[in-house]
């Protein structure tokens, strides 16, 4: 049995429940009757939790064996997930949308750690074409959803499916549990090369770049839907969000093959993000929209494993500590932007005239990759002094 074949597979649902979700919180809007405002701070309930599961449980994957962490965290998964698909009541969606939050992210750092345990000679390589796993999943989602709203099912589908892919994910794992993996010996040990030990300011910048990359995805996410129908007048929404994660995919899988050259890559994905995002916000025509979610889903996609791969080099022999400070930073990028969202797009609404608040929003959340320019621009800096020492 392939363990990394599985551990895509834990990403590549993560990838498709969070798509799924994002494409189907318009429709839960409906649902509930929420207003703009109260639909962000319901999105962010789930990635509230997504920021506490590496707080509560990075220091004990580190402790425990892996493939062990994996399937007790799938099992709780496939129990939340299915009772979201059966019940109607919104007390229990609510309650259940954060259990779910706390599995998926606990799930991705554990995996990662897992794979860079694993698989020491080609872990780099195989980041990248992880986290495009997630791409694949986030872009699918949205098709599946809106086939099947077209045809009068339920949302709650999407969670049936996050039922099945976990049980299969959970069987998987269950039969490599007590398999050996790679041996680095007579191999380039890539994930260790150029290792620095835990360097806890190089983590700690690429939380940052994590924290403000993943609030700005998110907000475009659960809002692009919306910005479709309510200000260019288009029913594309789902399409435009399937294409912003198609892209990812190649360039996630370009930045495992270029992996030597992450944090270049870094620093022109975060240049980037802002100034397509301006553009964005100049257009009125939903077909031009679509296009340029092109290059922004591109540059998009090419910060996550770019983050991964630099951070090896800073993770010493902690690396489930490490990524789980990186999902920290994304949970608390994810809950705290998509509320300030729906706080800005409330806001933008009963201020600025015409239908321009949900693109003021997210020229608003663009405008944090300021800090992101810096951050990267400081792990240069951090090299060096490494070196110098």
């Amino acid at each position: 049995m392939i363990l990394w074949l599985y551990l895509f597979l834990i990403i590549f649902i993560n990838g498709f429940e969070a798509g799924g979700y994002q494409a189907s919180i318009y429709s839960i809007k409906q649902t509930y009757d929420l207003s703009i405002t109260e639909m962000g701070l319901f999105a962010s309930v789930e990635l509230f939790a997504t920021m506490l599961a590496p707080i509560l449980l990075g220091s004990w994957a580190d402790r425990t064996k892996k493939t062990k962490c994996l399937l007790i965290l799938l099992g709780i998964q496939i129990v939340f997930s299915l009772t979201i698909f059966l019940s109607n009541i919104s007390a229990i969606f609510i309650a259940c949308i954060f259990f779910l939050g706390l599995t998926t992210s606990a799930l991705q750092f554990i995996a990662i750690a897992t794979l860079a345990e694993s698989y020491p000679a080609s872990g780099k390589k195989k980041i990248g074409f992880m986290t495009s796993m997630y791409a694949l999943g986030a872009l699918l989602a949205p098709l599946f959803v809106d086939f099947y709203l077209s045809r009068g099912v339920s949302w709650r589908m999407i969670f049936l499916m996050l039922t099945v892919g976990s049980v299969i994910a959970f069987a998987g794992v269950f039969a490599c549990r007590n398999r050996n993996f790679e041996n680095a010996i007579g191999q380039v040990d890539e994930i260790n090369e150029g290792n620095e030990g835990f360097v806890i300011a190089g983590v700690l910048l690429l939380c940052v770049v994590m924290c403000i990359y993943v609030g700005f995805e998110n907000g475009f996410a659960y809002f692009v839907d919306a910005l479709f129908i309510k200000e260019l007048n288009s029913p594309y929404g789902n399409y435009a969000l399937s294409i912003f994660w198609a892209v990812m995919i190649p360039s996630r899988v370009l930045v495992g093959i270029f992996s030597k050259h992450a944090r270049k890559i870094l620093i022109a994905a975060v240049i980037t993000i802002p100034v397509v995002t301006t553009i964005i916000a100049m257009m009125s025509e939903g077909s031009i929209v679509m296009a340029l979610c092109i290059p922004l889903g591109f540059a998009s996609g090419a910060i996550y494993p770019s983050v991964l791969t630099t951070l090896m080099r800073f993770s010493g022999d902690k690396k489930a500590t490490a990524t789980a400070m990186i999902t920290t930073a994304t949970g608390i990028g994810g809950a705290a932007f998509t509320a300030l969202s729906g706080v800005l797009a409330g806001i933008y609404e009963n201020h600025l005239s015409g239908n321009f608040a949900i693109r003021a929003t997210m020229v608003t959340l663009a405008a944090f990759f300021l800090l992101s320019i810096e951050a990267v621009l400081a792990l240069k800096k951090i090299g060096k002094v490494k070196e110098a020492k």
